[in-house]
């Protein structure tokens, strides 16, 4: 990977959001789920699909908080359309843990 320059960065919108809905898809080619998050007034809900089976069942994302890009476009994943790419890193297995605050913050606060 090249070096970015800081205008760069600023043009990928990191975001928090609020997970208010969260359901397993099983039609999905790997397993997923389907989530929809709450950023605020200001971007609304969008929704995204997780390939985070593994780590989470969908009853236990209502109310976490996660980091997402919310200016990529659009992308079909199936027959579901993801509207942003919620954030996660690779545990030693390879398999996706979220990234989110420490505590509570108001819902599409942009990182720093």
């Amino acid at each position: 990977m090249g070096d970015l320059t800081f205008d760069e960065f600023l043009q990928v919108d990191i975001r928090v959001g609020t997970v208010v809905r969260a359901e397993p898809y099983p039609e999905a080619r790997k397993p997923a789920i389907k989530l929809w998050v709450d950023f605020g007034d200001e971007i609304g809900e969008r929704k995204s699909s997780a390939q985070i089976t593994k780590h989470y069942d969908p009853e236990m994302l209502i109310g976490k908080q996660v980091m997402a890009v919310v200016n990529f476009p659009p992308r079909q994943i199936g027959k579901f359309m993801s509207e942003i790419l919620v954030l996660g890193l690779p545990d030693t297995e390879g398999e996706i843990v979220l990234i989110g605050p420490d505590g509570p913050v108001p819902n599409g606060g942009r990182m720093h």
